[in-house]
């Protein structure tokens, strides 16, 4: 192969990578349906000698003692996953009252055991607790990487101990050589002792391209033994639903674990089918297919659906004023409060599910025999089909819900109430109307969190939401065909209209809540594409620059430029900037005003950019707005650092700042002067200021910026004040300066000089600004943002890293990111994380290379500089 060929050969392959990359998350979702879809034919020949009859009996016959003892394991072993958050937040050094960790990790597990995704949908109920316990997103992420990384060691190294006990009885079940077994376990075992062997006293141990940082000894140690009774104790679960049986514990659990660690790789939610499929296939000639169906339905509804169900329950009871009230408990119910929509948002979408599995269930003969005496059949049937109808709206209502949408809140009840009445109408069923009477009164406690005004539409569902509704609708057809295994199939069952007839009721609940689906799916396919929004308004610009300059934040005077798209909150008295670039709608920095209105006006950018089809991302934020993106359904990354100087501190005193003295020194020597012009002074020197910059761009052999900077315009630079450096009575080099009426912060923006200007001109004129402002009273000065600092740029890092970081290391052609970073360590300022939210990782790849565009003045403007 020539070098020409083999470059075509690689230049596809990171094209189709990349490919990959940009559309991971729809690739992910479509194999999360193909799994499910896998499995659920897999369970179905597996069973082909069991039947519906068999798996209720099974059920009936299990004791109560044995669901007592499986409650117990339960309550154990989340007190173990309790345990994970507490050695997480002891790792990174921020302790916390137990009460409130403990009521921020059973939610978290609760949810992110039911729905699946832990680290997202777990991460982000920690992302919005620990927030308000006062972590910075750093130590978030640090808490969600040990709890994850945590879990999967601990299960990792578990099932290796199991199985390297009782080899010879798993080889056995499995099929497999026993030698290879122990091989494939010992491996492992010391793998993994060896990696924290070399961490040890919390090292970094580098594999590849990627270095971890390990806890030390005793922490690893104990969260071992946390691990290893977590697991245990969930196995236990299962173990004691199961009948009597010659499988040992030892071997049961080395299955158990195999089981939970495909479960959560397939990111099937909550491993639906695939953990069902694993145990079957290990545990099908040790006990029968029935009793084993039986157990494993008894150990969902325990151990996922029962502290699904304590949480919510928990909620309700620290929302009481009583108990909120009291010394001690007004922290945990504030977390609580915080984690209301995700909870009743997790109980809604369960429900919905448990609607449209029980529409597939068939009803006892004594319940329908009661039925018939009192109620006509046209209202049965009605109550089934519409059943499972709202199973389906309450799936859907559950994005909303969880993103605190009025609309959503109304739709739930409504569907809720209406669920409720047809529950007691199609089956007397009464453990479902009871459930669903817990989620309205959980909806009525907690209206006040549903403030988020949203149009009455259908909401567009993101692809993992609709393929966990395509995993529920699998998993129901194959519920029916499996209870109906004996129906012969015709057309004539359509038409069938009984009480005694259970399959034509279930078919029928089934195509519609198909074909409700797939309409959603069609609505989000050909919903109208993007609009761009109107840009902004000479007296929409004059209220923005009011508000501007009465606030704290000197990088709100970027609105002067009107270059950009503004939105105002209800009251007006607050605004957001964005720009629009191909699909992404980009908020500039943090919203403009009242604070308290920040949260609203998020989310109002949020559902106007998704209402036009657009892709809603916001650049350069700081900490503090993290909770309400996430929120919206944000995630945040990491892009850069700004630089904050603490004014009445500042001194050039010491040996840090020995180059700036000098610089400053020989700017004097030189015969440099400093003059602040204030804007009613401008006019007459406004001609040198424009033949300064323009010689500064040629040099340059630059363009104009625009977006998150200014550009030399007349009216935006006579619009603030203007630092300017003479040279024997000409301007050599000016910045101009951004100040609100507070003097609680200012910065700069057009930063110019001449090629002729000495050497060190702009260390003088920063040092001079300082200065200045120092004396008249300022709190501190901004030094900005240096863009994509920090980011990681190895092989293996996600793809928003890997492109923010090239542009940092070679993005001469665009922005002079890395001189701009380096410039600033000058002055030793505190440096301040800055963030993106958005979607995904490929939206915020996406929304990256957009910024940059708009930076740039669009895509001539980055390719000719």
């Amino acid at each position: 192969m020539t070098t020409e060929q083999r470059s075509d050969v690689v230049a596809a392959s990171d094209g189709w990578r990349q490919i990959f990359l940009t559309y991971r998350v729809y690739f992910t979702a479509a194999a999360i349906v193909a799994v499910t879809g896998l499995m659920a034919f897999a369970l179905y020949r597996l069973t082909e000698e069991v039947r519906y009859q068999d798996v209720v009996a099974a059920l009936s016959d299990t004791s109560w003692a044995d669901i007592g003892a499986a409650m117990f394991f339960t309550g154990l072993s989340f007190l173990c996953l309790i345990m994970y958050d507490t050695n997480a937040l002891d790792y990174v050094g921020r302790k916390k009252s137990f009460a409130s960790v403990a009521v921020t990790a059973f939610t978290a597990y609760a949810v992110g055991n039911t729905v699946g995704f832990g680290p997202l949908s777990g991460g982000a109920i920690r992302l919005r607790a620990y927030s308000r316990l006062g972590l910075t997103p750093g130590e978030i992420a640090r808490v969600i990487g040990f709890v994850t990384l945590s879990f999967g060691l601990g299960l990792l190294v578990v099932s290796a101990l199991a199985t390297l006990a009782v080899a010879p009885r798993v080889a056995g079940i499995l099929g497999i050589d026993p030698v290879w077994l122990r091989v494939i376990a010992g491996g492992i075992i010391a793998i993994v002792t060896i990696v924290f062997w070399l961490g040890r006293e919390g090292r970094s141990v580098k594999l590849g391209k990627m270095r971890l940082r390990l806890p030390d000894s005793r922490t690893a140690s104990r969260q071992f033994l946390v691990s290893a009774a977590d697991i245990a104790a969930s196995a236990s679960v299962l173990y004691v639903l199961l009948p009597e049986t010659h499988v040992g514990w030892p071997t049961f659990l080395a299955i158990y674990a195999t089981a939970i660690g495909f479960g959560v790789l397939s990111h099937v939610p909550a491993g639906l089918g695939v953990f069902e499929a694993v145990m079957m296939a290990g545990l099908s000639q040790a006990i029968s297919l029935d009793q084993l169906l039986g157990g494993l339905v008894l150990y969902r509804l325990v151990y996922y659906v029962l502290p699904l169900l304590v949480s919510v329950v928990l909620l309700l009871v620290t929302e009481m004023r009583a108990l909120a009230g009291r010394p001690g408990v007004a922290e945990t119910a504030a977390v609580a409060g915080r984690l209301a929509p995700t909870l009743i948002s997790t109980l809604a979408f369960i429900l919905g599910a448990m609607l449209i599995f029980s529409s597939v269930v068939p009803s006892t003969d004594l319940t329908l025999d009661l039925l018939s005496s009192y109620l006509p059949l046209p209202i049965v049937e009605s109550a089934h089909f519409l059943s499972s109808i709202v199973g389906l709206v309450l799936l859907v209502t559950a994005r909303g819900l969880s993103q605190r949408v009025d609309v959503a809140w109304w739709v739930a009840v409504v569907a809720s109430a209406a669920a409720l009445f047809m529950a007691l109408l199609k089956a007397v069923a009464v453990v479902e109307a009871v459930a669903l009477a817990l989620l309205l009164l959980a909806l009525f406690v907690n209206s006040k969190e549903y403030t988020r005004r949203a149009a009455l539409r259908p909401q567009t569902l993101g692809p993992l939401w609709a393929a966990s509704i395509g995993v529920i609708l699998i998993s129901a057809l194959v519920v029916l065909l499996f209870i109906y295994r004996d129906t012969e199939y015709t057309h004539r069952l359509w038409w069938q209209f009984t009480f005694e007839d259970d399959a034509p009721r279930g078919l029928r609940a089934l195509l519609g809540v198909t074909l409700g689906a797939a309409a959603l799916t069609a609505y989000g396919l050909l919903r109208p594409a993007h609009i761009r929004t109107a840009p902004a308004e000479p007296d929409d610009l004059g209220k923005a620059v009011d508000i501007a300059i009465t606030q704290d934040f000197a990088d709100a005077n970027l609105v002067r430029m009107g270059d950009k798209h503004l939105m105002f909150s209800a009251s007006g008295k607050s605004f957001i900037m964005y720009g629009i670039h191909g699909r992404s709608w980009i908020a500039l920095m943090d919203p403009v005003g009242v604070e308290a209105e920040f949260p609203e006006l998020v989310w109002q950018f949020v559902e106007t950019a998704r209402g036009y089809g657009g892709r809603a991302a916001f650049y350069q934020i700081s900490p503090s707005l993290l909770s309400c993106c996430a929120d919206t359904g944000l995630r945040a990354f990491k892009l850069g650092e700004l630089a904050m100087i603490d004014l009445p501190t500042f001194e050039l005193k010491g040996g840090r700042f020995a180059t700036l003295r000098q610089s400053h020194a020989r700017g004097l020597r030189d015969g440099l002067t400093f003059t602040v012009v204030q804007p009613e002074e401008l006019e007459p020197i406004l001609p040198q200021l424009k033949a300064v910059s323009d010689s500064w761009l040629d040099h340059h052999q630059a363009r104009e910026k625009t977006f998150s900077l200014g550009a030399f315009d007349e009216d935006y630079v006579r619009a603030q004040p203007v630092a300017v450096v003479w040279l024997e009575g000409k301007i050599t080099a000016f910045a101009t300066l951004m100040v609100t009426n507070t003097k609680a912060e200012a910065t700069v923006d057009l930063m110019r000089f001449a090629p002729e200007a000495p050497k060190g001109t702009m260390d003088f004129l920063f040092v001079s600004i300082l200065d200045h402002l120092k004396q008249v009273g300022y709190q501190r000065f901004n030094l900005g943002m240096a863009p994509l600092s920090g980011m990681a740029r190895r092989e293996a890092a996600p793809v928003w890293d890997r492109i923010g970081g090239l542009l940092f290391e070679h993005g001469e052609r665009f922005y002079n990111f890395k001189g701009l970073r380096a410039f600033k360590s000058k002055f030793h300022p505190r440096w301040e994380p800055r963030y993106l939210a958005v979607a995904n990782g490929a939206g915020a790849a996406l929304a990256l290379m957009d910024v940059t565009f708009l930076i740039g003045g669009g895509v001539k403007g980055v390719i000719s500089k």
